[in-house]
């Protein structure tokens, strides 16, 4: 996942790319500053706020870089001729414009599901549990995130971290900063706009993360959208949310899994609102002749009763007091029907995706043995149907 996602926020950045959605940096990219607490760090501004100029502008290259290094040193208190020096050295790369062009959330999801649900993939998280069990069982008890969902991260973004990506960071936020190309489509310009400054945001974040972390970014490698470490951050989010986890005072998401386990949890819970032993999602029926239900967006804000106004029931008991929102699904046996709860919406600010999420939970079921079986076939017949 490391070369085709890119960490929480920057699951709305495919999404305002190719009007699919793709992970933790992309949610910032169609939800324009969100309201996050700041982070407990010595630089100030919070993550999706960032200091740059406006997209609209439209100011030539090298007016736009020179007034990126004004804003950003004014910002973050990075010094502009680092900033200068830096981006001298970042280059523009077409394989991460040809990459942002076709992510795999755009696909269907029959041929989604196969990327992530394979036997492989479930073994491999297996092993990945019982080898850190100990330390994802501590996490657990903390912030009440479950050690499979954790694990079925890694897993889906980086192959439990033998694949974190191979795009200099650097040079992915100043392609995507400065280089995606615009369509001069005025129907699409603002959503291109709010791209840009996503980009532009997330490539000012990290000379903050640099000031703050002392991390070399110039030797930074990650996604194609500049997301790094196992659990595949952005720059806002691990200024934001990744977290000490084994008390050393530093927060490296690329060598402690002890960090790399607590900062997934923790932007779970501060980000998503992860609610302890709550459910994720279940099945639902749908009543016969009713159309498909397609929300908006993916928040969990249906009571039971409007879900089955529209035809929507769950397949399972759950409690009646649960909200959700539904879900309806291309799969390979045909159309499938889901209600996704807080928890599920949790998952899909670490990218927003329902295919995402789905994957996720349905991968992190298979890794604590007790996968729906269903989940392996097609729809759930309707009663009646």
């Amino acid at each position: 996942m490391a070369t085709r996602t890119v960490h929480a926020a920057l699951a709305c950045a495919i999404a305002a790319l190719a009007a699919a959605a793709a992970p933790p940096a992309l949610a910032q990219a169609t939800e324009v500053a969100p309201a996050t607490p700041k982070p407990a760090t010595s630089v100030a501004p919070t993550p999706g706020t960032p200091a740059l100029p406006d997209a609209h502008e439209r100011l030539p290259l090298d007016q736009a870089r020179a007034k990126f290094i004004r804003d950003t040193a004014a910002e973050y208190g990075v010094d502009s001729a680092h900033i200068a020096s830096v981006l001298a050295q970042a280059e523009k790369r077409d394989s991460i414009i040809n990459a942002m062009s076709r992510p795999a959330e755009a696909k269907p999801w029959s041929e989604y599901r196969p990327i992530f649900i394979s036997q492989a993939r479930i073994d491999g998280g297996q092993a990945f549990l019982a080898q850190h069990r100990d330390a994802l069982a501590k996490v657990e008890a903390q912030y009440g995130v479950p050690a499979e969902v954790i694990v079925s991260i890694i897993g889906v973004e980086t192959s439990y971290g033998r694949n974190t990506g191979s795009y200099p960071v650097l040079d992915a936020l100043y392609t995507l900063a400065f280089f995606y190309p615009r369509t001069g489509d005025p129907a699409k310009a603002e959503r291109e706009d709010r791209r840009e400054t996503f980009f532009r945001g997330e490539l000012a974040q990290l000379f903050a993360l640099e000031k703050e972390t002392g991390l070399d970014i110039t030797q930074l490698k990650g996604s194609y959208a500049g997301a790094m470490g196992w659990g595949q951050f952005m720059p806002s989010s691990y200024r934001e949310y990744a977290v000490d986890g084994n008390g050393d005072g530093k927060r490296d998401l690329f060598n402690s899994t002890a960090d790399v386990f607590a900062s997934i949890a923790n932007y779970f819970v501060e980000k998503g609102g992860w609610v302890r032993g709550g459910p994720v999602t279940v099945r639902a029926t749908r009543d016969p002749g009713t159309p498909d239900f397609e929300p908006e967006g993916l928040e969990p804000v249906y009571s039971q009763a409007d879900l089955a106004g529209h035809g929507y029931r769950p397949a399972t008991p759950v409690d009646p007091a649960e909200h959700a929102v539904p879900l309806n699904l291309d799969g390979v046996g045909g159309k499938e029907y889901w209600l996704g709860f807080r928890n599920f919406y949790a998952i899909t600010r670490y990218n927003i995706s329902k295919h995402y999420a789905m994957a996720v939970y349905q991968l992190s079921e298979a890794i604590a043995g007790r996968e729906n079986p269903l989940a392996s076939r097609g729809a759930v017949e309707t009663p009646g149907a």
